[in-house]
């Protein structure tokens, strides 16, 4: 029979999956560009963790070379959900939450890179199982949310690139010090980028522009609400909770959900199912099986990195 424990641990699993299925869904709703979302959104959680001593004993406590470190994973961070996002404006959360699918196959080729381990064969294999789905994608949605799909899979290579960075740095400090300042930092890089963000390519159009200290207006400061404290920091707490008593591989099992209940969302609230083909849902299926494949292929390991948690619209806590 299975311990009372272990089952309560499991549907709290399974509630912040849910809550980050609402974060793509929260970025549809906010009209506001994605530079001034994810500036409120990174500033109101990192204000928050401010206000907790943990946090400032473990900043006090950490050698400053790793703080550099962590603020430059943040300011990864912060390009991450930049372009998160602005996939959701340029096409839609359906779209924009299957692009982070793609970053489970990148991290395992970029892992190796960046942490000195040894390459897995059978994870170029898994990577290259799922570039049929990644082709029935792009032909499954209109053209004019191609662009989405490029700026979607950026978006995938920065969460690639910032999960094994973290996990390099995986003793560096406590859970929600690391946090706070690789979102602090991230706050500060987009407030450096922000005047040069106009001047880029495809970046300095509506989706992605706009002012950073104008406040935000109507259901606008609901829904950042929502988005920086039960979308972010409620699931961090519970997550972290729920891995005391459940392995870090079943929990990633369960986290490798977030897409579908994305995507499913949003077929509910938007009826984004009537803009796209059936070569998408084909092509997201697939996906999902390299995901999945991935997943019960990796030993079971401890739980590397829970800080990613909050940091993450895909939340690799197995790594």
């Amino acid at each position: 029979m299975r311990n009372p424990d272990t089952t309560r641990a499991l549907w709290q699993i399974h509630f912040c999956v849910l809550l980050w299925g609402f974060t793509a869904i929260l970025g549809k709703l906010i009209t506001l560009p994605a530079l001034p979302l994810v500036w409120w959104r990174m500033l109101l959680v990192t204000a928050t963790l401010a206000l907790l001593p943990r946090v400032w004993r473990g900043l006090r406590a950490m050698p400053a070379r790793t703080r550099w470190a962590y603020a430059g994973i943040g300011a990864l961070v912060a390009l991450h959900w930049l372009t998160f996002y602005g996939a959701i404006k340029l096409a839609n959360a359906s779209v924009a939450a299957t692009c982070i699918a793609f970053a489970t196959p990148m991290t395992a080729l970029a892992e190796p890179l960046l942490t000195r381990q040894r390459f897995r064969p059978v994870d170029l294999a898994l990577g290259v199982a799922s570039l049929p789905g990644i082709w029935l994608v792009v032909g499954g949605v209109p053209a004019g949310m191609h662009a989405g799909i490029v700026v979607g899979v950026v978006s995938a290579v920065f969460v690639a690139l910032f999960s094994s960075l973290n996990k390099r740095m995986v003793e560096g400090g406590d859970a929600l010090t690391v946090t706070a300042l690789e979102l602090g930092a991230g706050t500060l890089a987009l407030t450096l980028l922000a005047p040069l963000l106009p001047l880029l390519p495809l970046l300095g159009g509506k989706a992605f522009a706009g002012p950073l200290l104008v406040p935000p207006a109507g259901l606008d400061i609901l829904w950042l609400l929502l988005l920086s404290l039960a979308c972010t920091l409620l699931p961090f707490a519970l997550c972290l909770v729920a891995l005391r008593h459940v392995s870090a591989f079943t929990a990633q099992l369960s986290i490798n959900l977030e897409p579908v209940y994305a995507i499913a969302l949003a077929a509910v609230l938007f009826g984004e199912q009537q803009d796209l083909r059936p070569a998408f849902y084909f092509g997201v299926a697939i996906i999902l099986g390299v995901v999945f494949a991935q997943g019960l292929l990796a030993s079971r390991r401890a739980p590397a990195h829970p800080e990613q948690v909050g940091v993450s619209e895909t939340h690799h806590v197995a790594e």
